[in-house]
């Protein structure tokens, strides 16, 4: 297993099964292999912190949810994103137990870390959006079909 942990971005939220459960699942099997993963929750995943709302995702073939979500924090950390919590009126005590809140400066930090390897799976929209921008930024690995 390589070296360097697994750093983990989700925007996309419930209406989007299939790429919600790829992220989760990746991270719970990572979690599993002995991979360190941090699973961050942003846009509209970010009500898949919330006590339940894993749960009413299903998926054809797929284990669900908040199974995976259960594997990750038992060996992993999720973060829901500061703003975007704030934007739903989200706050730490209505989230599931061991999910925190953290801002960009926190998610820098761990992808920037020695090792990290940055996953980011985005909404369809969202990776529209990012298949028309310059490719002058930072190499980042997207995963999703538009």
């Amino acid at each position: 297993m390589a070296s360097g942990s697994l750093v983990i971005k989700l925007t996309a939220g419930k209406d989007e099964a299939e790429r919600c459960n790829q992220a989760f699942n990746v991270a719970a099997t990572a979690v599993a292999s002995g991979v360190p993963v941090s699973l961050w929750l942003t846009g509209e995943a970010t009500w898949l912190a919330l006590p339940g709302h894993a749960g009413q995702v299903r998926l054809a073939y797929a284990t669900p949810l908040d199974e995976l979500l259960t594997t990750i924090l038992g060996g992993g950390t999720v973060t829901v994103c500061t703003q975007c919590a704030a934007r739903r009126e989200i706050t730490e005590d209505d989230l599931i137990d061991k999910v925190r809140i953290a801002g960009a400066t926190t998610f820098v930090a761990e992808v920037m870390a020695e090792g990290a390897k940055p996953l980011i799976y985005l909404s369809a929209l969202a990776h529209q959006t990012a298949r028309r921008s310059s490719n002058t930024g930072p190499t980042l690995l997207f995963h999703g079909q538009a």
